[in-house]
């Protein structure tokens, strides 16, 4: 246990550092929305894109685990589906819950496992990334356009969201590199690796930036349930997944580090393009940061 937290507790760190800056006000209010822009569009892009396409994967039997991780997520899915079925969710509360429920944060699901497991959990770190990046993206996208708002958009519409989104552009290409053997050449892989760096610091700066702890305690109702069904639920998903699959060892502990994270910073950006009600995902993705400090440590210490 004290292995995990000492791993764990300085990705915290850097986040309530951020919330810090930003309520001392050190920085400017003005600065946060350029700097999530950079990081949605140009940082954390060149992270997938260099992390993809130098992952070395021969020496893995990377199928089990895709398969766990998208096990995973579909299930949560269908019961994201089954509670807007039965409950009492408008669509724009949906689109946030789901996104709050299904999406996971990169950088924390990063920083953590390359505290926790080094070089190794790192490159199957890029399985994640191949696996549930473009996954979690069209069907965050796909709810959006066809629950936020009064008109569900038409496929053409989707398919021109979906053709312009810089995460799933990233994948593709970082896939595209790896499959092929073209790798980054030249300078190009360093002056990826150079902005995939920044990602990680600064994306968990902004992350506690954007915290909203006020508006998370105005909400705490579906705030404490999206959280419990993204912090807890989830990874116990994984967990069975992986039994079923036969996943084991690090890769089963890189899924349940995957699973167990908060829900994603750019899904606000996401919310607030599309129509989604973005107040209630910056409330979500607060609740359940917050409270990933505590259960991603349990989680880790009664499944690894």
């Amino acid at each position: 246990m004290i292995v995990i937290l000492n791993s764990l507790i300085p990705v915290f760190l850097v986040i309530a550092l951020g919330a810090v800056i930003k309520r001392i006000g050190f920085l400017g209010d003005e600065l946060w929305a350029p700097l999530d822009k950079l990081t949605y569009y140009v940082f954390f892009p060149a992270l997938l894109l260099h992390t993809l396409a130098k992952a070395d994967l021969a020496t893995f039997d990377v199928w089990p685990m895709a398969y766990a991780l998208w096990a995973g997520l579909f299930s949560m899915v269908a019961i994201l589906m089954l509670l807007y079925r039965f409950g009492n969710l408008t669509g724009q509360q949906f689109s946030s819950v789901f996104q709050g429920a299904a999406r996971w944060n990169g950088f924390v699901a990063l920083a953590a496992i390359g505290q926790l497991y080094g070089p190794e959990g790192v490159t199957l770190a890029a399985v994640s990334f191949a696996v549930l990046v473009p996954t979690v993206n069209i069907l965050s996208v796909l709810i959006l356009t066809r629950y936020a708002g009064d008109t569900p958009a038409g496929m053409g519409t989707v398919l021109k969201l979906l053709s312009k989104n810089p995460l799933i552009l990233a994948c593709a290409a970082g896939i595209i590199l790896n499959v092929t053997g073209i790798r980054l050449p030249g300078p190009l892989a360093p002056t990826a690796q150079i902005l995939g760096q920044a990602a990680l610091t600064i994306g968990l700066i902004a992350i506690g930036a954007g915290l909203r702890l006020d508006h998370a305690l105005q909400t705490k109702g579906i705030v404490f349930l999206t959280s419990g069904l993204k912090l807890i639920l989830m990874p116990v998903l994984m967990a069975l997944w992986c039994h079923l699959f036969d996943v084991t060892g690090m890769a089963r502990l890189v899924v349940l580090l995957c699973g167990s994270v908060p829900g994603a910073t750019s899904s606000y950006i996401l919310a607030r393009q599309l129509g989604g009600d973005a107040t209630l995902m910056a409330s979500l993705i607060t609740g359940s940061t917050i409270m990933a400090a505590i259960t991603m440590p349990l989680i880790l210490y009664i499944f690894a």
